[in-house]
């Protein structure tokens, strides 16, 4: 014959479990093991989603934005004349989108990587209001948001970036 471990309980010890009414109207109880497990499965799907969108933009730094520059697309060119900064200030762009594109996808970078991303897109930013007259201001606002958004949720790594530069220095 089975024994109910629910009678085991001490007299007063607090119960684990909630009483939810499901849509039939029946009365359900959930354990805390349960709702965590929800929480636990919305975390992780909510870090998966995150890892998507660094890939993504990682692949957009790379392959959008940075391979015109390093390539010396004439588009890129034309545009870097156009700011004043010539071929120099196109291949150091290039370049620094391209180090925050990999970065992106290396744990202990991920957070300073979105947090630079972030950065050269405000100069981006102020770039296309003053030179180009705003015609393509609104695209490096757009990626600010997700880059805020992996800088916030990645910030942990920031401590364990430090402990490893302070035991190279």
């Amino acid at each position: 014959m089975p024994r109910n471990t629910a009678s085991r309980r001490p007299a007063g010890a607090a119960s684990a479990s909630a009483t939810a009414t499901a849509p039939d109207g029946a009365a359900r109880t959930t354990s805390a093991r349960d709702r965590v497990g929800t929480a636990s499965g919305g975390r992780r799907l909510a870090r998966a989603a995150l890892r998507v969108v660094q890939v993504l933009l990682a692949l957009f730094y790379a392959g959008a934005s940075a391979l015109p520059k390093l390539i010396a697309h004439p588009s890129a060119v034309e545009s870097f004349d156009r700011i004043g900064w010539g071929s120099t200030g196109m291949y150091v762009i290039g370049a620094l989108e391209l180090a925050g594109a990999v970065a992106l996808l290396i744990p202990v970078l991920q957070s300073v990587a979105a947090t630079a991303l972030s950065a050269l897109m405000v100069g981006a930013f102020v770039v296309q209001l003053t030179v180009f007259d705003g015609q393509y201001a609104a695209t490096p606002l757009l990626l600010i948001v997700p880059l805020a958004l992996i800088a916030w949720a990645r910030r942990s790594h920031n401590a364990e970036l430090l402990r490893l530069l302070r035991r190279r220095g």
